[in-house]
């Protein structure tokens, strides 16, 4: 199995967890743009942070990968399929947060 076919398992269901809450807040009229945004900012600086230690981490020799199992196209040292894990916590974290958050708290029994 290669990275990219991995990659697949956390990305297609991070991206429809997503899906279902972008559906989520727009019927609960919460559509906002700034909400994208957040993510693209957010996604962006965890990639740029991914490239930085992931390279110093495989300059360092602390681990590699198989060449069998990846695509060949790198970002320094660090092949692309390394930049699917904070991707995929981009779309699923933000959109578990939307999808759970709200609920209503218990009520507080009286004593």
């Amino acid at each position: 199995m290669t990275y990219w076919l991995l990659n697949l398992c956390f990305l297609v269901p991070a991206a429809l967890v997503l899906t279902a809450a972008l559906i989520r807040r727009r019927r609960r009229n919460r559509a906002n743009p700034a909400f994208l945004a957040a993510l693209a900012g957010t996604a962006g600086i965890l990639l740029l942070l991914t490239a930085v230690f992931d390279n110093l981490m495989i300059a360092a020799g602390l681990f590699g990968y198989n060449p069998d199992r990846i695509s060949g196209a790198f970002l320094g040292l660090a092949p692309l399929e390394d930049f699917a894990y904070p991707l995929a916590a981009v779309l699923l974290l933000p959109a578990l947060w939307e999808l759970l958050g709200s609920r209503k708290p218990l009520r507080e029994e009286k004593s």
